[in-house]
Parts: structure tokens; sequence; C-alpha cells
């Protein structure tokens, strides 16, 4: 019979009758209705039940549960990031690629995947044309607002191809895109037409400058569970379509 705390057993030899608290190395720790505790060995046959003789064994030991990583992959003990692959992931800004590597950042490394900040997308179709993606070398470009008749969306369209994947989220700045919970607001502000998004939140919260807002917001996020899922769709996205056999 498996050793499972609170059994009650009796020693036959001693009539000592008690729950199991614990199985130590020493044998059984018993405990009787009046507090009293006693060790007793583990031999066969070697406690009653109801009068018949049971043997207790120790509960098999569960396997080690597989460690996650930040993006709920299973993570690689002991890695060695792997030479860089010819693809490459990019995204609009620092803090694009700083919330990426937070999350995303162990996966990147097992997979050989470079991540580069573009600052901005205005020119994406002469840096594409100038990275010449091919079937070994494929590009992934992660873009902010990327919602129907965007400027954003006009962009991704021009550059699309079988060896450049532009994916997405709908919201303005990347901030947007982590769950506003995690930053103690109900929701992200509203921000007026022609102010710049990031400049206009830090107003409304009272956050200071834009660079102390990214340390505010960046720094809070853990993992993918912080994040709202159309940034954890296009980021998982473009991991496997960088990735993906020539």
């Amino acid at each position: 019979m498996v050793g499972e705390t609170g059994l009650v057993v009796e020693d036959p030899v001693s009539g000592f009758c008690g729950a199991l608290v614990s199985l130590g190395k020493d044998g059984a720790l018993l405990e009787d209705a009046k507090g009293r505790r006693r060790v007793f060995p583990l031999r066969p046959g070697g406690f009653l039940i109801d009068g018949q003789p049971v043997t207790v064994i120790r509960p098999a030991a569960e396997p080690d549960k597989p460690q996650r990583s930040a993006s709920g992959s299973v993570r690689v003990e002991g890695l060695r990031a792997r030479t860089a692959r010819g693809g490459r992931i990019w995204v609009e800004g620092l803090h694009d690629a700083e919330l990426v590597e937070r999350v995303w950042g162990h996966d990147l490394r097992v997979e050989g995947v470079v991540v580069e900040p573009l600052h901005g997308i205005d020119d994406l179709a002469g840096a594409v044309a100038e990275f010449a993606p091919s079937a070994d070398r494929r590009l992934g470009v992660l873009v902010d607002h990327l919602v129907a008749g965007s400027k954003e969306t006009r962009t991704a369209a021009g550059v699309a191809g079988p060896h450049v994947l532009v994916t997405g989220h709908p919201y303005v700045d990347v901030w947007q895109a982590v769950r506003p919970a995690l930053v103690k607001i109900p929701a992200w502000p509203e921000v007026p037409r022609g102010t710049d998004w990031k400049t206009g939140v830090c107003a409304a919260l009272g956050w200071g400058e834009p660079a102390d807002g990214a340390r505010r917001v960046l720094g809070a996020v853990r993992d993918f569970r912080d994040l709202e899922t159309p940034l954890i769709t296009a980021v998982e996205r473009l991991i496997d379509f960088v990735t993906a056999p020539a």
C-alpha cells in the first residue's frame, strides 16, 4: 500500500496506532490521537489495517516537469547559442526589440535568429531590397498598427513575398500590447491624433518622459502571459517563418 500522508496504520509489535506523517530514511513516522510520534521501520507486512497485515511502500517519485521559458516553450538547459541564421526578424524600434528579447530571447538563441530594430518602416521597401531575401535567408518584419487601411498595412503589402513575411498587431505602439493591469492601469489612455503616442500616454498617466515610461512598461513584463494575444501570435508566426526549412 502506498504510504500517503494521513494513512492510519498499527504497529503489531507495540500496538501503537497512528496516522502517517511522513516516510523518511529511517522509516514511517506515525502520530497517534494524543499527538505522540514514533518512527517504525518499513518491512513487508510490517503494519496492520483493520487487523490485516499490509506493506507500506514509498510513493513513486514524480517525474521532473520540464522548465519553461518566458515564451512558454520548453527551456533548453545548458544552452549554447546557435550560429546565427541568414534570416532575420526586423522590428520597428528599440522598445519592440527589447520586448521580444524579454519574452522570446531564449527561443531565438536556440534557433539562431537575430532581431534587429529598424527605427521606423518609412523606407521598408528599400531595406528589404538591400537585404535580398531568399529561401535560406528569410525575412520577417513585425509592424505596429497593422490594421485595414493604415499606412503600415499598405507598406507591408508592398514588400510581402515568398521569402518575406510582414505581420504585426493592431496597437499604435508596442507598449499597448502589454496588458494594462500589469502596469496598474485600467486601460491605455486615448491620445489625441497628432500627438506622439508615448509622450501622450506618459503625460496622461503622470509617468514623466517616454524613457521613464519605457522602464516602467518593459520592466514589468516577465513572460508571454503579460502580453496581448495579437502580439504573441505575430511573433510566433515570424519565428516559425524564419526558421522553416529552405
